[in-house]
């Protein structure tokens, strides 16, 4: 979960580092009450870059200018974003611009200083331009002067620059981040730094530790699915929409998804392939209907079987991308799963209960993507089934594909999967 900018600013200015004063703009009329100096910089909130060369940046000298700006910015789409929220911030000065950030590197398992004089940069390609300090033992500012120092940085400015990532060491460890940046991070003629920009990335599998954090996650998935059902429903049948965890529609092709983009792309791309989508669910978190902790097995073992009772829903496509909590009782569930179409079979494994039923499954499109899932895609291969009733596929394209196909072949309709104690 990425955080808008003065969002960002909030945190970094509790935590000591050094930020412009600036005021959050909920309308133009706003700015006739503006407590902070002009001339001002208006920054429009959305998650995305490029917002100056958009026009979502603006400098003005009057309140007359700023309202007007405001007007302008706040009806401007940035990647298809409209912002609800300005950030008015002071003017500053920087002779000097240098980007800094404190990573989670998934590969080393630790997390690491990044550091650069150059500022408009991309850590992810920046390759020699950028240094790195990787944090291996406890942390202590040993680690912020080192990457200072490889930065070429020297005397105050040095004491400076390795305080700040002091701070957004501290701020990294504390709201369980997977990445907090600065850029740009300003020094003006007098040797002052700033903090002029920055980014924030939530671990989402962190968000339920941080009441804060979690209030803020649902306010956002609200913004956002809720922007997404008014995209959508004049293109779908979609009923209800339920902002936390699923979306409702009443087409054939039921969609789960290990995160928010996994399901929204997949959603996309069925559309775009002249599909029908039915309920699309996130199993990343926990649903707001679980009365008690759920793990992502238990989500996905709910979520087959209630797509399996769905009267219009003839495939189930999933999309894991990355990697997912429990990987190694994927193969089970999914086994079982299946079993459930060879005719009476034991229900315990889905529902805890002994009992036999006679289930039509819908067909099963599985788009398993990276090598985490080596293992899984092996074991589902050496699967006997029947009528297609699986399909494994590491491309997401192929998998739309298929199950577009197959939710267009007529299907007997289904009993519901009950338990006959």
């Amino acid at each position: 979960m990425d955080l808008l900018e003065y969002q960002v600013k909030e945190w970094f200015g509790k935590i000591g580092i050094p930020v412009l004063p600036s005021q959050r703009i909920d309308h133009p009329a706003d700015l006739k009450r503006l407590k902070i100096r002009y001339p001002i910089v208006l920054k429009s909130q959305v998650q995305g870059g490029e917002r100056e060369k958009a026009g979502g940046v603006r400098i003005v000298e009057t309140t007359i200018d700023a309202i007007a700006a405001a007007q302008n910015i706040f009806n401007l789409p940035i990647w298809g974003q409209l912002p609800e929220v300005l950030l008015a911030e002071s003017k500053y000065d920087a002779q000097q611009e240098f980007y800094l950030a404190v990573v989670l590197d998934t590969t080393l398992c630790r997390p690491v200083l990044l550091g650069s004089q150059e500022a408009n940069i991309e850590w992810e390609t920046a390759g020699e331009k950028i240094q790195h300090v990787v944090v291996e033992q406890e942390f202590s500012p040993f680690y912020a002067r080192r990457l200072a120092l490889k930065m070429g940085l020297r005397g105050a400015l040095m004491q400076s620059v390795s305080g700040v990532v002091e701070k957004l060491y501290q701020l990294f460890i504390q709201k369980d981040l997977d990445l907090v940046e600065i850029h740009p991070l300003g020094v003006n003629s007098a040797g002052q730094i700033m903090a002029l920009n920055g980014k924030v990335r939530v671990n989402e599998r962190a968000i339920k530790r941080h009441p804060d954090i979690a209030d803020m996650a649902v306010k956002m998935m609200v913004k956002r699915d809720l922007e997404m059902h008014r995209h959508y429903v004049d293109q779908t049948s979609a009923d209800w929409f339920d902002e936390s965890d699923h979306l409702e529609m009443q087409g054939k092709i039921g969609i789960l998804g290990n995160g928010k983009g996994s399901v929204l792309t997949t959603l996309d791309a069925v559309i775009d392939a002249h599909g029908e989508p039915g309920k699309c669910v996130n199993l990343r978190h926990s649903f707001m209907s679980d009365t008690v902790l759920t793990t992502f097995s238990d989500r996905l073992i709910s979520s087959l079987k209630n797509l399996a009772n769905e009267q219009n829903i003839q495939v189930i496509l999933v999309n894991f991308l990355g990697t997912v909590p429990q990987i190694d009782q994927l193969p089970e569930i999914l086994t079982k799963f299946l079993q459930l179409d060879q005719g009476k079979i034991t229900s315990e494994a889905f529902n805890g209960n002994k009992g036999q039923q006679q289930l039509d499954l819908p067909h099963l499109v599985m788009r398993l993507a990276g090598s985490e899932f080596r293992n899984v895609r092996e074991y589902l291969s050496t699967l006997p089934t029947s009528n297609q009733s699986l399909i494994v596929v590491e491309n997401l394209d192929e998998a739309v594909k298929e199950a577009v196909r197959l939710a267009k072949t007529p299907v007997v309709k289904k009993k519901e999967l009950t338990t006959n104690n």
